[in-house]
């Protein structure tokens, strides 16, 4: 029998942190200590009042059954949330649909909007899921660059008109993954002026709202005027409350857009574990004193690391939120021989810029699931790593 991909599974290529997660096995069995920093997921526990809450959850017997588009508790402590944190009113009959992880959401929602050939304009480097979406809806990607002159925020002005006129959908990441940088006010209305101008749905990614260390929160794109009328927001609790096997995040926003992806769902799955439901409407109510504490965490982390890198030589993208570093190492090594290089020599993994992008060539992404004690390890095998005089910067 003879067993063939489609053609479409040609754009989706093997990820590579298996093949970085073996390499690393195979350094720690010949004796290298290893330190991990390349996927995102939070090494902190969920608070007790949430792993208690689940437990009991779970031991009822009626807590097994479909859930389909979500219970209404979760919709309506998701509207609470937005209300206390981002001042924004939201419906939650209407305007507010659970996904499985933002990573689902993210990955079907072109769908339900996409024609083949449209375009969507995404960034690069970008969230790996974003291309996943665009490639299974037979849409085309429009990348805009990430730029230290323009602060690592999306140029919209340069974009030509013969793209913006043919594009459908714009996705945001503001803090971002792999980059985190920071939205402001003005930025956002520009945004909405130019969803509003050519027509096109906004979505933004708020996976990292929760992710600052000084100052004021990252802005809610819904808090500006005009965004529900052009766009949602998705978030996650994977991340903001160490929720990420639980797989549960949401959309929120234009009532006409939400309709569209229920309609979507309804296809697609009979709804998340009611436990995890409830639990994440627990964790929603409590946000401010469960996320205070990650804050103080993170913070920590983010300065040693930040910190740590420019003394040893590296260019960091300056940030004040996200859970990940974006660094452009001092070596003349592309992003992934690099990458197997710091295993190798150091011990430690970080995810090649390329993962996320041709710009990412020359960078790495790390990120902050190490205790500070362990990143300062890293930063100081990382600045031991010897290679030949021709291939450093």
């Amino acid at each position: 029998m003879i067993i063939e991909p489609s053609l479409k599974m040609s754009l989706f290529t093997e990820a590579i942190f298996g093949k970085l997660k073996a390499f690393a096995a195979q350094q720690k069995q010949q004796g290298t200590e290893i330190i991990d920093l390349s996927l995102g997921s939070p090494d902190i526990p969920p608070a007790t009042l949430l792993l208690d809450h689940m437990a009991q959850l779970a031991a009822k017997p009626e807590s097994y059954r479909y859930t389909l588009s979500g219970v209404q508790a979760f919709n309506e402590a998701v509207c609470r949330y937005y209300d206390r944190v981002n001042n924004v009113k939201l419906d939650a009959q209407t305007e507010v649909v659970q996904t499985m992880g933002s990573q689902e959401g993210l990955v079907h929602l072109p769908i339900a909007f996409c024609n083949h050939g449209d375009i969507v304009l995404t960034t690069n480097p970008a969230y790996v899921a974003y291309d996943a979406g665009i490639h299974l809806a037979g849409a085309t990607p429009y990348y805009m660059p990430l730029t230290k002159e323009n602060g690592y925020l999306p140029d919209l002005a340069s974009v030509p008109v013969e793209i913006a006129e043919k594009a459908k959908l714009l996705i945001l990441n503001l803090p971002g993954n792999p980059v985190p940088a920071m939205p402001s006010t003005k930025y956002f209305e520009e945004v909405v002026a130019f969803a509003k101008k050519y027509n096109i749905i906004v979505l933004h990614d708020a996976a990292y709202s929760e992710f600052y260390f000084k100052g004021d929160a990252p802005l809610s794109f819904l808090a500006t005027a005009g965004a529900k009328e052009v766009g949602i927001e998705i978030n996650s609790l994977s991340k903001s409350f160490s929720l990420a096997g639980t797989r549960v995040a949401y959309i929120v926003g234009n009532a006409e857009i939400i309709q569209i992806i229920k309609q979507l769902k309804s296809n697609l799955d009979f709804g998340i574990f009611e436990p995890i439901q409830l639990t994440a409407a627990l964790a929603l109510d409590h946000a401010e004193e469960i996320t205070a504490s990650l804050r103080t965490t993170f913070a920590e982390r983010h300065h040693v690391l930040m910190s740590g890198l420019q003394q040893i030589g590296w260019e960091v993208a300056p940030s004040n939120g996200g859970m990940f570093v974006w660094a452009k190492y001092p070596y003349h090594l592309t992003s992934e021989d690099f990458a197997f290089k710091a295993i190798e020599q150091a011990g430690v993994v970080m995810v090649p810029g390329t993962v996320f992008g041709t710009a990412g060539e020359g960078y790495v992404r790390l990120a902050l699931v190490q205790n500070s004690v362990l990143l300062t390890q890293a930063v100081e095998k990382l600045g031991a790593i010897k290679l030949s005089e021709e291939i450093r910067s």
